[in-house]
């Protein structure tokens, strides 16, 4: 294998590594077992995954990364917040962000509602 294809095959692999443990987060955080900051931090630090997806993803996510973290400010939901929504736009965001990586075909878990 030549470096420029072992070095994408490395990237596509540790993006994907970074989609399952963003995957497993989100499925903590919805059983209460994670904290919104942990998660947002550590979803910012998924550079090899938003970097291997289309620009739009990343501008989606930072977006809904944000409202996560503003939400801190509420203590339950409001007419202007609403936590099952925004779990729920995670879980879809990253639905369509295994689609664009590599192997999308293959055990590409869908859906966790």
């Amino acid at each position: 294998m030549t470096d420029d294809r072992k070095e994408t095959s490395t990237a596509g692999e540790t993006a994907l590594l970074q989609w399952r443990q963003m995957s497993d987060h989100l499925e903590r955080l919805r059983q209460g077992q994670a904290a919104d900051q942990a998660f947002c931090t550590a979803t910012r630090e998924s550079h090899a995954l938003i970097g291997a997806l289309p620009p739009r993803y990343g501008t989606v996510l930072s977006g809904l990364l944000d409202r996560m973290e503003s939400s801190a400010l509420f203590t339950e939901e409001s007419c202007s917040f609403s936590r099952k929504d925004l779990l729920e736009s995670l879980q879809l965001w990253l639905d369509k962000a295994r689609l664009q990586l590599p192997g999308a075909g293959t055990s590409a878990p869908v859906g966790h509602t």
